[in-house]
């Protein structure tokens, strides 16, 4: 007999996580997902057109852990929950169903970056890894013991969506290759180094904003961290609202007394604090691109902030 599943998912990581569990031949009682936000910017994948393409219940609460719907889980008898990218915590009534526990793939390397926005946070850092864990969901949030990970590199020019990316596909590898010794009860968990967590929260538009006195290092990161289809890395000059779409690594030296914009053969760059540089091939002013020669027009060969 086929061990049954009920599936806690959204965003692209539910989706290829729910297809794995199909491509396991595991008989998916129930998927609970979310309703797409009306202030959000939808650019990923729906796990409740992909659970009705299979025939798959669906359903899409606001609040995942009421009476009413805990009955309805303790009456499906589920085997496993899974939890893919869902974004409400499940209570302990919850998680003490499964007869063979409730999983969670979560989108970094555990114990580094637990919480909200893992990716985000992992190139923000400047770290030169990632990847995705599959860890038991106890109360604590992405506390619980390590039953699988795969690991991705973060290269230097990498921005949020390329690298979220990647994690979407070691979240599916590493899903796929643990999945048989988890249904055979074989799989040997480790628990998580506490020395070596970290917990981080939930960003909002306005924490992409620049502040001047980063390094262009630090400048950098934010770009790549925050950059479309997030709201994107910003400052606000002259009432002029900048948006840094992409940033690269250059080997020149700023030529400012401080940080700010410059251009210099026809190209654009910004300095940071310890007067390094990084070139900006993409700004927008104002929500309009802005090439070089129209910055010149408008801002002349340097723009400083506060000027």
């Amino acid at each position: 007999m086929k061990p049954s599943a009920l599936v806690f998912a959204y965003h692209n990581v539910g989706v290829r996580c729910l297809k794995v569990l199909l491509e396991h031949n595991l008989d998916i009682k129930l998927v609970v997902t979310h309703k797409d936000a009306n202030n959000e910017n939808i650019w990923f994948n729906s796990v409740e057109k992909t659970a009705q393409e299979f025939d798959l219940p669906t359903l899409t609460p606001e609040d995942p852990n009421t009476p009413e719907l805990i009955d309805l889980y303790r009456n499906i008898r589920p085997d496993f929950i899974f939890s893919f990218y869902y974004r409400h915590l499940l209570s302990q009534a919850v998680l003490d169903l499964p007869i063979s526990g409730a999983y969670n793939m979560h989108g970094s390397l555990l114990p580094k970056f637990r919480g909200r926005a893992p990716v985000n946070w992992a190139i923000l850092h400047g770290e030169r890894e990632t990847g995705a864990t599959l860890h038991k969901m106890i109360p604590q949030p992405d506390a619980g013991d390590i039953y699988a990970s795969y690991r991705i590199p973060i290269l230097s020019e990498d921005n949020a969506i390329e690298v979220f990316n990647k994690v979407t596909l070691a979240s599916e590898l590493a899903l796929h290759h643990i999945l048989p010794g988890l249904i055979d009860g074989k799989v040997i968990p480790r628990p998580q180094d506490i020395s070596q967590a970290s917990y981080f929260g939930r960003r909002r538009p306005e924490d992409g904003e620049i502040n001047w006195n980063m390094t262009a290092q630090t400048m950098h990161n934010l770009i790549r961290a925050v950059a479309p289809p997030y709201p994107g890395a910003f400052t606000v000059i002259r009432k002029n609202h900048f948006l840094l779409e992409k940033s690269h690594h250059v080997n020149i030296q700023g030529i400012l007394s401080r940080p700010g914009f410059f251009i210099e053969n026809n190209t654009l760059y910004c300095q940071g604090s310890d007067k390094n540089v990084i070139a900006i091939p993409k700004l927008y002013c104002n929500g309009k691109l802005l090439t070089p020669e129209q910055f010149r027009a408008r801002f002349g060969q340097v723009l400083l902030p506060d000027d």
